[in-house]
């Protein structure tokens, strides 16, 4: 019986791919879990060390909130933390780079930042009417 080259195309192909889908889901399943942050109080699964500190030549705070995110100002100004499916956070200041705690995102803020002011529009989710969408005081 001839094997018409049809068939034989498709079942290689579906060989490979369950050869490829059967080595990926060992190596998740083969990955040990991620130790959990001690710093981070998992009662409320909130930040324990909240930071009052100088950054780039900016002063950055945060303090704790009843919604479990905290209120983060940078000179001041309110600085809008958004939490992510995995555990981290980002900023309206760069939509693209996600932190592992609120002092690094803030960190990450100011570095993006570099010399211009925090607009007051930061601390809102989105572009500022009629200004910058990366938060920049123009």
């Amino acid at each position: 019986m001839i094997v018409p080259r049809r068939v034989a195309l498709r079942s290689l192909f579906t060989v490979a791919v369950a050869a490829f889908t059967g080595g990926a889901l060992a190596r998740i399943v083969t990955t040990p879990p991620a130790r959990p942050d001690p710093r981070v109080d998992r009662s409320g699964d909130f930040p324990a060390d909240l930071f009052d500190e100088m950054y780039g030549g900016r002063r950055i705070q945060a303090r704790s909130t009843p919604a479990g995110v905290p209120e983060v100002r940078v000179d001041g100004r309110p600085l809008h933390l958004m939490r992510c499916a995995d555990g981290g956070y980002l900023t309206p200041i760069d939509h693209y780079q996600t932190c592992p705690t609120p002092l690094a995102a803030t960190r990450a803020a100011v570095d993006e930042l570099g010399s211009a002011p925090l607009s007051r529009f930061a601390a809102a989710h989105g572009a500022a009417p009629g200004g910058s969408p990366r938060g920049l005081h123009t």
